[in-house]
């Protein structure tokens, strides 16, 4: 039998991201709008045989802004996905509903911990020395889950927040010994 779920966690609460979100948009428009305004009076000037630096780098600073905002404001906007498939568990992130970036992918069976980010494990862990720490959660608040695992000689440690029933799923394929319950 197939064990497959997939997840995806969104911020609980999302009130100061929803207003940066919309924040964001009104000043790309108004940088656009300003920059285009300076750069077209620039243009202007240079054809008249008058030339204002001022004018033309404020412009170009203007647009820039502009063009950051409208290529970075979908990230206000992030979740993580999760999807488990016969002990390999796949993690995503997607922006705004629209990109979505992999992050990895982790066979279950070659872990080495796994167990609540609350326990004395993960502290054991994260307090080792060059540790790789990912941090791929949203809320805080949620009960967080931690895998320790080593990769040609580097040690991670992945920090995410699955459900009890991914966690069931999860346990099902863990190596004996594993499970880290405090």
């Amino acid at each position: 039998m197939d064990h497959f779920l997939e997840e995806v966690v969104v911020k609980r609460k999302r009130g100061l991201d929803e207003v940066l979100y919309y924040l964001s948009l009104v000043i790309m428009v108004f940088a656009a709008l300003i920059g285009m305004m300076f750069i077209s009076s620039s243009i202007t000037l240079i054809a008249s045989g008058q030339f204002d630096w001022f004018s033309l780098v404020f412009g170009l600073i203007q647009a820039a802004i502009a063009v950051l905002i409208w290529l970075y404001h979908d990230r206000l906007r992030t979740e993580y996905e999760y999807t488990f498939t016969n002990g390999t568990l796949d993690f995503a992130q997607v922006f705004n509903n629209k990109k979505r970036k992999s992050l990895g992918s982790l066979n279950v069976k070659t872990i080495d911990a796994f167990g609540k980010v609350a326990s004395g494990a993960f502290h054991r862990y994260i307090s080792m020395q060059n540790v790789q720490q990912s941090r791929w959660f949203l809320n805080r608040e949620a009960e967080l889950y931690f895998f320790f695992f080593q990769k040609d000689g580097n040690k991670r440690i992945i920090v995410f927040e699955p459900s009890q029933e991914m966690v069931d799923h999860i346990r099902h394929y863990l190596p004996y010994g594993a499970y880290q319950e405090s």
